[in-house]
């Protein structure tokens, strides 16, 4: 099954929490800090939001931040996804 998100929506592939610090200390499952970088896996075709033509700034197969407690998290094929606005999304990560 396959997911098209619409207006200004995006779909992300978030990134698994660390399991280790820096360190090499071990994190307990109940500890670790939620992931905010993800991978874009599908993009909505903007359009008109609130009055305004929205142009999309994210690609698929980009990895992106994204604001901590935004969008709706889904389940998909065994594989956790989050839908949300184009606005949540704070930088694109590059080399």
């Amino acid at each position: 099954m396959k997911i098209k998100p619409i207006f200004d929506r995006v779909v992300l592939l978030p990134k698994e929490a660390d399991k280790e610090t820096k360190s090499g200390i071990i994190l307990p499952t109940a500890s670790a800090e939620k992931s905010q970088i993800a991978k874009v896996v599908a993009v909505g075709k903007g359009g008109v939001v609130d009055g305004k033509e929205i142009e999309m700034q994210v690609k698929v197969g980009q990895e992106v931040l994204y604001t901590k407690y935004s969008g709706t998290e889904f389940t998909l094929d065994g594989k956790k996804y989050i839908v949300m606005k184009q606005t949540d999304i704070l930088a694109v990560l590059e080399d």
